[in-house]
């Protein structure tokens, strides 16, 4: 496995992490920060918005895990590598919600 399949698919994990709450919080009808919130990030975005950043993060995540990382099922580094980026990133993505929903009390 070289670098690069490492790096893609940690990088597709982290992007998978951010598909997940973007995605059930916008399918779910509520509002979530997003980049394109006023003010990016902090602000929040309408339920439209967060499913299709939601899947546009999931198709970057299949983007750099399956074609660009080459991912085998059966590769425990290839698993490893996404599991650590995806786990990493849920945790990013856990604090900076929490964050943001102390702020807005």
């Amino acid at each position: 496995m070289t670098w690069h399949d490492v790096a893609a698919c940690f990088f597709g994990g982290a992007f998978l992490a951010n598909f997940f709450p973007h995605f059930v919080v916008g399918v779910s009808g509520l509002e979530f920060p997003s980049p394109f919130a006023t003010p990016p990030f902090r602000g929040l975005s309408s339920p439209a918005v967060n499913v299709l950043w939601g899947l546009l993060n999931l198709a970057v995540a299949y983007a750099l895990i399956v074609i660009v990382g080459n991912f085998e099922l059966r590769s425990v580094a290839h698993a490893g590598a996404v599991a650590t980026g995806l786990g990493l990133a849920a945790v990013g993505i856990a604090r900076s919600a929490a964050r943001v929903r102390a702020m807005a009390r």
